[in-house]
């Protein structure tokens, strides 16, 4: 199925969820922030987030430094 990442068409697997899919890109969850169909995922749930084909998902990492 299909969604869309950061603007961009991503082919992911039927039952894939936001930490599968962060897992597959070698994101941190810790350093980043999903908002999924314009709301925002709490980390707790990135597991229980099942992926739909058409959602639009929009990951930001954290960057640190000084």
């Amino acid at each position: 199925m299909e969604i869309v990442l950061n603007g961009e068409t991503r082919a992911v697997g039927e039952g894939a969820t936001v930490s599968s899919l962060l897992e597959e890109l070698s994101l941190p969850p810790t350093r980043v922030a999903v908002e999924r169909n314009r709301v925002i995922v709490r980390k707790t749930e990135y597991g229980a987030t099942e992926l739909a084909a058409g959602d639009r998902l929009e990951i930001v990492t954290f960057v640190g430094g000084g």
